[in-house]
């Protein structure tokens, strides 16, 4: 037996498509045009190619894309100035700042600062209290993505056993909270775990979501069991050049699980997709119009 292929870049652009076709709508019926504002702080490299991505996309799904570069050495205050203006513009529905953030700023200022009804991250105290509580709220991107991910293979979620590997509050805690929402039974697993490879061995589906590369072994596996591959590692190889590797061990993991991500090529592929979903999603709760249809 092979596992099948998961294809985010094939389920990510379909996504898309999706959130352009109700794009037009909106513009069409109410003259809203969603607008998406990315604040980036400092010249990582790697969070300067995201946010390229982030506004080519944007703009391709009919969207207003704003975006805002700050020096590393900005200072708190002017931040959350920037912050504050974003908030009061009609114009954006969405606001994301890039992180992580240089050392010196107070991330969870900044986070706290964003009105929630735009925080398109899903990481607003008020946000993340409404998901764990069972309440429509803007979620975290990589998590929705995994879900949706999820849904390709099985229709519905309900009953079925669920472990995360892994806590943080941008994956793992949210992740748990949509997978109750689904109706799946969770496990959340962490570094402090006894016995992992035995819970992972209980699980229907597998999220791992702890940044160590291939961790997850294939003998760790349910047969059949659906594995989503959250993990992005960048690893040496012999030539000297490196490669990219998720927190499963893929290739031992085909063999046993029904369905499996990739890396690259999966979970990454979701995650500015439903960004995309998320500030349509804003735009039209802040506007007073029902939720559109992504």
């Amino acid at each position: 037996m092979t596992a099948k292929i998961i294809d985010g870049k094939v389920i990510a652009a379909e996504l898309r498509a999706r959130v352009a076709d109700e794009v037009a709508r909106v513009k069409r019926e109410h003259n809203l045009v969603p607008g998406l504002a990315v604040v980036l702080v400092g010249n990582d490299p790697a969070s300067e190619v995201y946010v390229r991505s982030k506004g080519t996309q944007t703009q391709a799904a009919g969207m207003a894309s704003f975006e805002h570069k700050l020096p590393a050495d900005v200072s708190q205050a002017d931040l959350l100035a920037v912050v504050a203006k974003l908030n009061r513009d009609p114009a954006v529905h969405g606001i994301l700042v890039q992180l992580p953030l240089p050392k010196g700023l107070n991330t969870e200022a900044v986070i706290n600062a964003i009105d929630p009804a735009k925080d398109v991250d899903g990481l607003h105290p008020n946000n993340a209290g409404r998901l764990a509580g069972g309440f429509e709220a803007l979620s975290p991107c990589t998590p929705l993505g995994s879900v949706i991910l999820t849904k390709s293979v099985h229709a519905s979620l309900e009953g079925m056993n669920a472990i995360v590997i892994g806590r943080s509050n941008l994956v793992g805690r949210p992740l748990v909270q949509l997978l109750l929402n689904e109706n799946a039974t969770v496990t959340i697993a962490h570094s402090r775990s006894r016995d992992l490879p035995d819970l992972v061995k209980r699980a229907d589906l597998v999220y791992a979501a702890v940044g160590k590369a291939e961790m997850v072994r294939g003998d760790w596996l349910k047969p059949g069991a659906t594995v989503i591959d959250i993990g992005i590692t960048r690893i040496p190889k012999e030539d000297g050049k490196t490669r990219l590797v998720g927190d499963v061990a893929y290739q031992e993991a085909l063999a046993v699980a029904g369905a499996i991500t990739p890396v690259p090529g999966g979970v990454g592929q979701m995650t500015v997709a439903c960004l995309l979903v998320n500030t349509l999603r804003a735009a039209c709760a802040i506007a007073g119009l029902p939720k559109p249809a992504v």
